[in-house]
């Protein structure tokens, strides 16, 4: 007989008793041991063995439960996930850093030697390990942010120098920083062990999408199509495919795409890649790689007790969330910001009111409208961009 502190495994998957039911069985057999009288409570001796007996097989359950579900990608966590996604031929993405295109202004033939300049948040850009400014006196050079994970450098914002070197005069960059990626999360890398699965299959969209997502270095990506006889809203032209990538090397994607593509179908996007076929014929690919577009919210709330910043900090953090989580070309619909912004009812969310919340795409001034995502694009936002408002 099967004892009701075990494990269960039935048609519907893995569950196991929490520890207080654990903790409850044990009192009722040790009662029908030494007596219905025996005093259990959590300052006496036998009280206290049965709590470290019921936390010892609750902690192995929790070990067999979480082994079950590592056998499969789509309930597997952490390394597990890592490991069961190999076989699908891709592996979770890797941290990657943002980098930004510098003007470095000096004196000719200075040599600057692992160079660092930085921004006016603080974050740290290294130069190639040796620059050498030419006799034009300024050099157009690619930075590396030292610290891996999607860090924004605004145009005209990495003007300091951190590593003072002699010759060396300024430092600014024209464009805003190409932004890297945190370490692929379980649940991204879930959706795209999905999406890799589709790779043999019969349907042409499914099979391009996958191949895609295979490319290394590919943190997302996605697929149109126009199979009208005219362009539709997204400009993309009749009888055409459009993919959207972020990351990965041009040239294997195009690849990818070419492999899969079916004959005589165009490809739309704005880059574009010369590509040849097994016979060595050339063929022009075209794909998009995402762009950013990030937001800017308002949150206006009337404080009530127990509210302090630290709630403050929990809303922006849950209004970044929500945005970051929306899928390709998604706008952001106001209405269901509104949820976020009360902290999706949690504890907190009794400490103020939500008055009203506002968006907009970033510069323009947070209003009380929808705000549309261009199909190549993804929404972004970080805590710092949702500003909070609090009312009398």
């Amino acid at each position: 007989m099967t004892s009701p502190t075990a494990p269960t495994i039935d048609a519907s998957g893995i569950t196991a008793p929490d520890y207080a039911a654990i903790l409850t069985w044990l009192h009722g057999q040790y009662r029908a041991i030494f007596g219905a009288d025996v005093y259990l409570g959590n300052d006496s001796q036998d009280g206290q063995f049965l709590g470290i007996v019921a936390a010892a097989i609750n902690d192995a359950n929790l070990a067999i439960v979480d082994a079950f579900n590592s056998a499969g990608p789509a309930t597997a966590q952490g390394e597990a996930l890592s490991s069961r996604v190999k076989i699908n031929g891709i592996a979770r993405a890797v941290a990657t850093a943002s980098q930004v295109t510098l003007t470095v202004v000096g004196q000719a033939g200075t040599t600057i030697n692992a160079g660092i300049a930085s921004d006016a948040n603080g974050n740290r850009w290294a130069l190639p390990a040796t620059v050498v400014i030419p006799p034009s006196g300024s050099i157009n050079i690619t930075a590396t942010c030292t610290v891996k994970g999607a860090v924004s450098a605004p145009a005209g914002s990495v003007t300091k120098i951190a590593t003072p070197t002699l010759g060396w005069q300024s430092v600014t960059n024209s464009a805003p920083a190409s932004q890297g990626a945190p370490v692929e999360t379980d649940a991204q890398l879930r959706q795209r062990q999905a999406q890799s699965v589709a790779l043999p299959s019969l349907t042409v969209l499914g099979g391009i999408l996958g191949a895609v997502q295979a490319v290394t270095g590919v943190v997302t990506a996605t697929i149109y199509e126009n199979d009208g006889d005219t362009t539709d809203a997204n400009g993309q032209p009749a009888h055409s495919i459009a993919v959207v990538a972020k990351g990965g090397d041009a040239a294997s994607i195009a690849q990818a795409i070419m492999l899969k593509k079916t004959p005589g179908t165009y490809t739309h996007g704005s880059t574009s890649v010369t590509v040849n076929d097994d016979i060595g014929l050339p063929h022009t690919i075209r794909y998009s790689q995402l762009t950013d577009a990030p937001m800017a919210v308002e949150v206006r709330l009337k404080a009530l007790s127990g509210y302090t910043t630290a709630v403050a900090a929990q809303v922006q953090a849950a209004v970044a969330a929500y945005i970051n989580a929306l899928g390709i070309g998604q706008p952001v619909m106001l209405a269901r910001l509104y949820l976020p912004a009360q902290l999706s009812g949690g504890a907190q969310s009794t400490t103020f009111e939500v008055l009203t919340v506002k968006v907009a795409a970033k510069p323009g001034a947070p209003a009380a409208a929808d705000v549309a995502v261009a199909y190549n694009a993804l929404a972004s936002c970080t805590a710092a961009d949702v500003s909070i408002v609090v009312v009398p």
